[in-house]
């Protein structure tokens, strides 16, 4: 075998996390990087299956590349790995289909006979001082304290947990990922510390549902939790508090929150936490009681808009979005209407739209999918016009106000785009013959549209 590799990513951020740490690991093992995937040795895929459309993408690249580059070793990974229908028709193009969290121990299946002699992976040093190596053989090593090769010189993605407990309905999370396993405190810390030394600017705090996370401190951890005792449980407010106290010019994120965990706490920290973005996605998935009971969601519409005023008196200026699934089985006109009301309520900044889709092994296979893809089509649209005049409504706030802007990139014409802490991409004018990816500027803001705000470098 070509020891090349290629990865496809295709999902979440979880996917773009786990993507980074499956090319460290190959590189410790001496692959090097081939940026044509019909020329790799080896290809990744990594797998998301939570919508038939994600998952169909694979079922056209797969037997493409194997075509196109017949001697390659195929990897399969993320959430269509474990699924037996995929395995029984991929058979034939994938030669591995590999659980993500067994990422440690894939040179076994490569059969790569010169493993290093200090191991291969990557991990959390206990003492803080940067990453260590352990042993190999070591079966127990966690895939998510392998020391990740990012692709951006400015953000990143700091896995905290794997896998969900919630068990929606509609999602195939829990089957793909398994349960909810955390990382310690200490080695979440650790990984900040070493992207923050190195000049990051925004740590990504990922996870399936991040406030859910429990981890018990124990004696490596006291270093970054002095006030805490070996043994005592700590919980996401304070992993993300201990974070944002953290020496350097940088600001955190975190993504996914479930509504049900939302705690006040979590609240009263990122209010008091200027590093702290005030954004939070929070998926309400419908706006109707019963379809949320059908979804196994465990909260209200009433409960959720309670949330929502909640966050946005402690934070005002706070940018919130969410995801919403229109057409779960079952759903009425009557019910959808439910779902508009909630979002004009709420005034979204973003909603990501999915029209339902029913996935193997999920509770909601069962039932009857009896909204037709005409309806749920013009259900996506009808929201979307709602999105667009809240998100619209949402950006004038920012219209005549300095607002600092992390830069992110550079588009055809030549124009700077970032983010603010909200989320909304910024198009920056007068500053093409200027350095500034991947810093923070000040921007005054004269223009405010439904998807993006515009301004000049102050």
């Amino acid at each position: 075998m070509r020891k090349t590799y290629y990865i496809i990513t295709i999902g979440c951020q979880m996917n773009v996390s786990d993507s980074e740490r499956v090319a460290a690991y190959l590189e410790f093992y001496g692959f090097k990087y081939e940026p044509n995937r019909y020329q790799a040795g080896l290809v990744v895929l990594n797998t998301c299956g939570i919508r038939q459309k994600a998952e169909d993408r694979n079922y056209g690249l797969i037997p493409d590349i194997r075509k196109k580059n017949p001697r390659v070793k195929i990897v399969l990974t993320g959430c269509l790995a474990l699924r037996q229908d995929v395995q029984k028709r991929l058979a034939d193009v994938v030669d591995i289909f590999l659980p993500i969290n067994n990422l440690p121990n894939l040179y076994r299946e490569l059969k790569i006979k010169d493993v290093p002699s200090r191991g291969g992976v990557a991990r959390a040093a206990r003492d803080g001082e940067g990453l260590s190596l352990v042993d190999a053989k070591d079966d127990k090593n966690d895939y998510l304290d392998i020391s990740p090769k990012v692709n951006s010189k400015f953000s990143v993605y700091i896995p905290i947990g794997n896998g969900c407990d919630n068990f929606c309905s509609y999602c195939v999370v829990p089957y793909a990922r398994g349960r909810e396993i955390y990382r310690s405190a200490g080695a979440v810390i650790v990984e900040a510390i070493k992207f923050i030394k190195a000049g990051y600017k925004e740590i990504v705090l990922v996870a399936q549902n991040v406030n859910s996370y429990k981890s018990i401190i124990s004696k490596q951890d006291l270093k970054y939790f002095p006030k805490l005792k070996i043994g005592e449980e700590i919980d996401f407010p304070k992993l993300l508090s201990a974070a944002a106290k953290l020496s350097g010019d940088f600001w955190i994120r975190f993504f996914t929150s479930h509504p049900k965990n939302m705690s006040d706490e979590l609240i009263a920290v990122m209010k008091r936490n200027k590093k702290i973005c005030q954004q939070i996605h929070l998926p309400v998935q419908a706006g109707d009681d019963q379809i949320l009971a059908a979804m196994n969601r465990k909260y209200t519409a009433k409960h959720y808009l309670e949330l929502v005023k909640k966050i946005r008196s402690a934070m005002p200026e706070v940018g919130i979005s969410s995801d919403i699934i229109v057409g779960f089985p079952g759903e009425t006109k009557k019910q959808f209407a439910n779902t508009e009301k909630l979002m004009r309520q709420v005034g979204y900044d973003m909603v990501y739209l999915a029209r339902f889709s029913s996935r193997p092994g999920t509770a909601a296979v069962k039932l009857k999918d009896n909204v037709t893809p005409q309806e749920k089509q013009r259900r996506e649209e009808a929201l979307n016009k709602i999105l667009s005049k809240t998100a619209c409504a949402d950006n004038q706030r920012f219209l005549n106000k300095e607002i600092r802007v992390l830069v992110e990139e550079k588009n055809k014409r030549g124009e700077w785009l970032g983010k603010n802490e909200q989320f909304v991409t910024v198009k920056i004018f007068g500053a093409a013959d200027k350095k500034l990816l991947g810093s923070f500027v000040n921007v005054k803001i004269t223009e405010a549209k439904d998807f993006g705000l515009s301004g000049k470098l102050s």
